[in-house]
């Protein structure tokens, strides 16, 4: 077995998980997560047992109650109606995609016409459509370019973060032939996460009879990786949920990563139901130490709470310390969930 790595959870999601463990430890259920907080079900599932309730619409949250905002971002007017609601909030979007965000409000208000590369009803794209909804388009293939309006304004190409590189730079050049000179970032919007786990893969896949991807098929990140395992030459390549969706007649050399948003636990449970009788080999092409703090809204809810812990416990000032966050895993804290389930 060949083991690709970078895989599996990345920094924000790291970061969105550890956060909606502190809401859930600091308030009563329930505690409502606006959208999936990654997309995952079994950290959906784990979530859901410990009083998480997800809803589609924050207009289904009752007021007063806590909330947070899923990591793939969220349209303006969802952030502004939660604030409004009265309830304490926290906006859990990846720094990547406030990053694009800023970027469409920027270039619209520059007079831009921006083309959006994106997979349409995906969260992300939806939350990034609906910044700048009069100047923005989305497009999923070079085809879907052609078919975009004439303009006189100048056009800048933005992307969601969990792309494939060869779906954007197919569509971005697209788009440089149709509209000539375009604007885009100078550093890409390319989840740099999304793009070491392409390039993992793409370092094994060749030399494997099979490849096996973990992860949900509502993870664009997740199917962006079975479509490098297939395009880098592997002839079969299984996109699972988990281990008991693994078929029994795998054999040869197989090669297994797992998406963004899938918890290591799942790869340790793959790996177990295969078995390798030649042990497992993993091939890294490069150290992620990429991290991502809480919230803001968080970051002063913790500091209260650890503020009056010292204080009732007479801490003095140069004994106290600091949050472990930066060193606690996520996936340590999902597995550690499951003994306080609600």
């Amino acid at each position: 077995m060949l083991l690709a790595a970078p895989r599996g959870f990345c920094a924000g999601v790291e970061m969105a998980i550890k956060a909606l463990a502190w809401l859930v430890r600091s308030f009563p259920p329930p505690v409502y997560c606006y959208h999936e907080i990654v997309h995952n079900r079994l950290v959906v599932d784990r979530f859901e047992r410990l009083g998480v309730v997800f809803v589609d619409d924050v207009a289904e949250v009752p007021p007063g109650r806590p909330l947070m905002l899923s990591a793939h971002g969220s349209a303006p007017e969802v952030v502004a109606e939660a604030r409004r609601r009265g309830g304490y909030v926290v906006d859990a979007v990846c720094p990547l995609v406030t990053k694009v965000h800023h970027e469409v409000r920027v270039r619209a208000g520059k007079g831009f016409r921006v083309v959006y590369v994106g997979h349409e009803g995906h969260d992300e794209a939806v939350g990034t459509m609906a910044v700048a909804p009069g100047a923005i388009s989305l497009v999923s293939e070079p085809a879907d370019v052609d078919l975009l309006e004439d303009t006189d304004a100048p056009v800048a190409v933005l992307a969601q973060t969990t792309l494939s590189h060869r779906d954007w730079s197919d569509v971005a050049a697209a788009a440089q032939d149709r509209f000539g000179d375009v604007w885009m970032p100078g550093r890409s919007d390319l989840c740099f996460a999304t793009t070491n786990r392409q390039r993992a893969l793409a370092e094994i896949a060749a030399a494997c009879d099979a490849v096996v991807v973990i992860g949900s098929a509502n993870s664009s990140n997740t199917m962006a990786l079975a479509k490098v395992a297939a395009e880098s030459g592997c002839e079969r390549v299984l996109r699972v949920n988990a281990a008991a969706e693994l078929p029994d007649d795998l054999h040869g050399t197989v090669g297994v990563t797992a998406g963004a948003s899938a918890p290591e636990e799942l790869v340790d449970a793959v790996i177990a139901r295969l078995g390798p009788a030649r042990g497992t080999t993993e091939v890294t092409i490069t150290d992620e130490d990429e991290y991502f703090p809480p919230p803001r809204e968080l970051r002063d809810l913790l500091d209260a709470m650890q503020a009056a812990v010292h204080v009732s416990l007479a801490v003095p000032p140069h004994a106290r310390l600091g949050a472990a966050d930066r060193t606690t895993a996520a996936s340590g804290v999902l597995a550690g969930l499951v003994a306080t389930e609600y």
